[in-house]
C-alpha cells in the first residue's frame, strides 16, 4: 500500500521516514520529495508498505500526530495523474488569439 505523508519537517530524510513507519511493519520504500533545483525537502513524501493491515495501522496511528515538532498528515496515496500537456482553454497567450 502506498502512503502519502505531508507537513514533514524539512530535516526529515528518507531514512528517518522509513524509521518512523518501520515501527508498524515492513517498509518496502520511503522517499522524501526534494526540490529539483535546490535539493531541499519539499515537506512531503511517500512510503510503501506491502502488508495492508500494517499500513492501515500506521496511517491510523500516525495521522495528525507530532513528528519532529510538526503535525503530520498521513493518508493512502492517490494514483499519480499523468499530465498530457496544456489545455487551450486555460487562458494566457495563444497563437490563435487575435488582437
Amino acid at each position: 500500500m502506498n502512503i502519502y505523508i505531508s507537513n514533514l519537517d524539512y530535516g526529515v530524510d528518507d531514512a528517518g521516514l522509513k524509521s518512523l513507519f518501520a515501527a508498524y511493519g515492513e517498509v518496502s520504500s520511503a522517499k522524501v520529495i526534494t526540490d529539483r533545483d535546490s535539493g531541499r525537502s519539499r515537506g512531503f513524501g511517500f512510503v510503501e508498505m506491502p502488508n495492508e493491515a500494517e499500513a492501515k495501522k500506521a496511517i491510523d496511528e500516525l495521522n495528525e500526530s507530532q513528528h519532529e515538532g510538526k503535525t503530520i498528515t498521513v493518508n493512502v496515496a492517490r494514483p499519480k495523474v499523468e499530465r498530457t500537456g496544456y489545455s487551450s482553454n486555460r487562458g494566457g497567450y495563444s497563437s490563435s488569439r487575435r488582437y
